[in-house]
Formats: structure tokens, sequence, C-alpha cells
């Protein structure tokens, strides 16, 4: 990892729909190399696919929330049907098994109020929890996908 595998991965963070004839020009390499050197990030797993970005509002996911749950229960069986049901409920967008407190931090796009209230009871029907917080987001004050390479470099 040099310094332009790192720029071309700062490049495709930023925007995915550069032309590799516009990348490379940004790396200062012909298109043949360029090219190598990007299949070359994907094969060794630093990029993991190529997606676009939907904006939320315009689907009208205007309600995020944030859900802390704690669970009664933290044996493998448990473990294994909450991550599976996650998995397959498309309103949550992240979830994370957290150290503290908190067991599970989701994060979870609905169209409004009601539409989260289905979500939850479906959730709940699903999974046995000691206690569910919701959070609702008033404003979205920094939302980014690019993860910082700062580190890379050194």
């Amino acid at each position: 990892m040099d310094t332009i595998d790192i720029k071309l991965l700062e490049l495709l963070q930023h925007n995915a729909e550069l032309t590799i004839q516009e990348l490379s020009k940004e790396v200062h390499l012909s298109t043949t190399p360029c090219w190598k050197r990007i299949n070359q990030l994907k094969n060794n797993g630093y990029i993991n696919k190529t997606v676009s970005l939907v904006d939320r509002k315009r689907v009208g996911a205007n309600v995020t929330a944030m859900v802390s749950i704690k669970v009664n229960n933290h044996n493998q069986e448990r473990i294994s049907i909450f991550s599976k049901t996650i998995q397959d409920i498309p309103e949550v967008i992240e979830c994370y098994r957290m150290s503290g407190e908190t067991d599970y931090l989701l994060k979870v796009v609905v169209s409004d109020i009601e539409s989260y209230d289905a979500f939850y009871k479906n959730l709940i029907e699903k999974v046995q929890f000691l206690k569910v917080t919701s959070n609702f987001a008033i404003e979205e004050i920094k939302s980014t996908t690019e993860i910082p390479l700062t580190k890379l470099g050194k």
C-alpha cells in the first residue's frame, strides 16, 4: 500500500463514478497501471464493493432512529437468533454488538413514526429483550461513508 493506492482509495470513496482516465490523471499514472492497481485493491479486500448512495429522504425514509438493546440472555443460540433476525429486517441499516451497558446498537430508517412502531412490534415479536430504548434523530449533522485513510501512509 503506497501513496498512489491511498489516493485511489480516497478518490473512489469520494466518487466511485470517476472514469479510469480521470483517476489515472489524478494519481499521475497511465490507464492500464491505474486499472491494475484498482483491481489489486479489490482482490486484496481494500474495496469490498461499489454502490450508489440513495438519498433516504427522496425515497421516503424520513425518520432515523438509534435503537439501544439490552438482552437478558447472552448464550450463543440467542446471539445467533438475534443476528439472523436483524439480517432479515431491511429497516435496520447498521447493527453493532457493543461493550458496556448496551448489548446491541441499531441504526434504523423508516418513513414515519407509525412505520417505526410496526418495525418495533415486528422486532420484539421475534426476539426477547430486557430493554429497548429508541432515540430519534432531529437533525443529521454529518453522515459519510468515507473511511479516514490517514494512518495507512504511516
